[in-house]
């Protein structure tokens, strides 16, 4: 698979080869970019430390030896071992915002970025004092909270030690230390009596069949971010009957379903769920206010004895 440093010798060129590669052992795009063009140009500019929106006259700056090499072996991992470019790199963007990531996390990919720039528009009643993000990964959604709500204490809550590392390296790198925290929790286990203005949650809520089918890219990324039970709803079952007594008054809960939002709705029937809807792509996500969690809670509690 090597590439010769002699024949591809700018930045150019390793893109090209990149995007004939990536077509020919047709890879898959869904780790923050959707084409081969934009996934080749995302990893040899990035291995280089070089910016996305860098002119099109620099690629063809010519590469010296060791950074031939150095973008021979990624390519090769990329290609033959289907690892996502995001971990490649370490890096991965959200909300334009840079964050840590490595095999330990999900790649941050969640629609509800869309949301979080809007402020949760017009969804929520006033700005949040106390925000949290629920299955965190990497803290991206928490993070992204915290620059938009600049007065908020936003708490980031995982079931993973390994992933509440990275999620705090994500803290100090945005230098967030004074209000935003880790907490180690199974849903809200680890969260006695507290209550937040905003629950966010994108939980593990892939279900057995889709799992089965996923891409090898996804075979990277850690199965207890992804898998929850034979209908994707184990977690999110208990996020539903618990979320009344973690939710102010006023307080709005925003959960990812993806695809399982087929098995909420036959789950739940009785319930009116506001499934957001998204300019830029996306699905699966649905809010409910904090009254809402009250009423149906019962209901909620029901469905988890009834299993």
């Amino acid at each position: 698979m090597t590439a010769s440093p002699s024949r591809l010798t700018t930045l150019r060129d390793y893109i090209r080869w990149a995007v004939s590669r990536f077509h020919e052992q047709q890879l898959f795009f869904g780790h923050g970019t959707d084409n081969a063009w934009d996934d080749a140009r995302l990893l040899v500019l990035g291995a280089l430390h070089l910016p996305w929106e860098m002119a099109d006259a620099y690629l063809d700056c010519r590469l010296e030896e060791d950074e031939c090499q150095q973008l021979n072996a990624l390519l090769r991992r990329r290609i033959e071992e289907r690892v996502p470019t995001a971990y490649l790199l370490g890096e991965a963007w959200f909300c334009g915002l840079p964050f840590i990531v490595d095999e330990r996390v999900l790649i941050p990919r969640s629609p509800i970025a869309e949301y979080i720039e809007r402020h949760f528009a017009p969804w929520l009643p006033k700005t949040p004092a106390r925000i949290l993000d629920l299955c965190t990964g990497s803290g991206c959604i928490g993070i992204a909270c915290a620059y938009e709500f600049p007065d908020a204490e936003v708490v980031l809550a995982d079931l993973s030690f390994d992933a509440l590392e990275v999620a705090n390296r994500n803290i100090e790198q945005h230098e967030l230390e004074g209000r935003v925290y880790t907490v180690q929790s199974d849903g809200f286990d680890g969260l006695p009596g507290q209550r937040f203005d905003l629950i966010v949650s994108n939980p593990p809520y892939v279900d057995a069949e889709d799992f089965a089918g996923m891409p090898e890219e996804y075979q990277h990324e850690p199965e207890l971010g992804l898998a929850c039970g034979a209908d994707g709803l184990d977690l999110v079952r208990r996020i539903l009957a618990e979320a009344a007594d973690h939710l102010s008054e006023d307080g709005v809960l925003v959960v990812e379903v993806g695809n399982s939002q087929v098995h909420v709705q036959a789950l739940y029937p009785e319930v009116d769920f506001t499934w957001l809807e998204f300019q830029h792509g996306g699905h699966g996500v649905f809010l409910l206010a904090a009254q809402q969690c009250r009423d149906y809670q019962a209901l909620f509690r029901q469905r988890i004895k009834a299993r």
